[in-house]
């Protein structure tokens, strides 16, 4: 009967000390992505987000030997990938109509605020406020995550026989929403992201 035993995120099986197979990884991630969105990069410690996911301290350091900054990177990269997922499936919905993509948008993203009694802003906001000035990788992984966003945006607001248009517009609706996220946070009201949507519905798309 082989025997396992576990200390600090790892396992001795027959083939000597491995990585404990849990979601330790996923839980930290997620962890820090509502800590930085909630109270900022810097105001976060390692030790807040240790405890709170739950996660062994050495587990984490096996997944994060990089440390925060490491854990920041992949904060962003799990949220590009959720967010941009969300837009997708919005265009989807919405495939044909550029009005209700944008207001469908809008709506999406005050709710998401509202859940959080306006307390959760946007993650890669937060990176680009207080990590990106003085890291260039990060700057880079951020210019990337806004880009994937716009061309999301672009393809379903079209025209499609001026990308350069569509492109502008939805380079001025992301930087909007990043506006109208700060106000509502401010303001505790909804009434930022209505003002979007109100705008962006007087414009010709």
């Amino acid at each position: 009967m082989a025997i396992s035993i576990e200390w600090q995120g790892w396992t001795r099986g027959k083939d000597g000390l491995v990585a404990r197979t849990t979601d330790a990884r996923e839980k930290a991630i997620e962890t820090a992505e509502r800590l930085f969105r909630v109270q900022g990069y810097a105001a976060t410690g390692l030790t807040q987000i240790i405890e709170e996911s739950g996660a062994p301290k050495g587990s984490f350091y096996f997944h994060f030997p990089g440390g925060k900054r490491e854990l920041a990177a992949d904060v962003l990269a799990a949220y590009r990938a959720k967010t941009s997922a969300g837009f997708r499936m919005l265009a989807q919905k919405t495939a044909g109509d550029p009005d209700r993509f944008v207001r469908a948008l809008v709506k999406a993203v005050a709710e998401d605020m509202k859940a959080s009694d306006w307390a959760m802003g946007c993650a890669a906001q937060a990176l680009a406020q207080e990590l990106a000035p003085g890291d260039e990788e990060m700057a880079d992984a951020l210019a990337s995550l806004f880009d994937e966003w716009m061309e999301i945006i672009a393809a379903a607001i079209g025209p499609l026989e001026d990308r350069r248009v569509a492109r502008s517009r939805a380079l001025a609706l992301v930087a909007a929403l990043e506006g109208a996220r700060t106000l509502a946070r401010t303001l505790r009201s909804v009434a930022p992201f209505d003002a979007v949507a109100r705008h962006f519905a007087t414009v010709r798309i």
